[in-house]
């Protein structure tokens, strides 16, 4: 294969992968940004957790970004969408005080590391070390983000139509990002 021809498949495949997961942080920290400003009013005493989350999503994003700038891969057109789109998710489910802060959280974290499992299959099976590490350095904390926004939030009669919405939200921004 040409140097060219595996350029072209790193970007399809493993820098695809990388890209939606780089455009996904940057989500993840608006969801978080936009919940610890409206948290402060409708749900004060989850902000420290909120915080404790949002320093871990702006951990993740920087190791994707290493990534993507090592391979001199251009972030994924789906970014700024995400990162809106984040924003705004992260609003209205603070609007809904604690649980729709929690729901939201452990919808969009099921959904993520469903992905990022799957990816780490991927990724053994390509050999491509470097997006494995990658990928494996965060999985432990959305892990943890995701039984947290379960066990605070599954009481709650929020619970099963917030976190329909989101999971099927944040579904169809993975698959955006993977077709775009």
């Amino acid at each position: 294969m040409t140097q060219l021809g595996m350029i072209r498949d790193g970007i399809k495949g493993t820098g695809r992968l990388i890209k939606v997961d780089h455009a996904g942080e940057f989500g993840a920290i608006n969801i978080y940004r936009a919940q610890i400003l409206v948290a402060r009013v409708t749900a004060p005493g989850i902000v420290p957790t909120l915080r404790d989350f949002l320093s871990h999503e702006r951990k993740h994003l920087k190791i994707f970004q290493d990534v993507l700038s090592k391979r001199g891969i251009r972030r994924c057109r789906s970014y700024w969408f995400c990162g809106i789109g984040g924003y705004i998710l992260g609003l209205v489910t603070a609007l809904l005080g604690r649980s729709g802060i929690m729901a939201c959280t452990a919808a969009v974290e099921t959904v993520v590391t469903g992905h990022l499992v799957d990816q780490i299959e991927r990724l053994r099976n390509e050999g491509d070390v470097e997006a494995l590490e990658a990928v494996q350095a965060i999985v432990a904390e959305e892990l943890e983000h995701r039984e947290v926004g379960v066990s605070e939030g599954r009481t709650s009669v929020l619970y099963k139509p917030v976190s329909s919405v989101v999971s099927a939200a944040t579904s169809f921004v993975i698959w955006l990002g993977m077709t775009l």
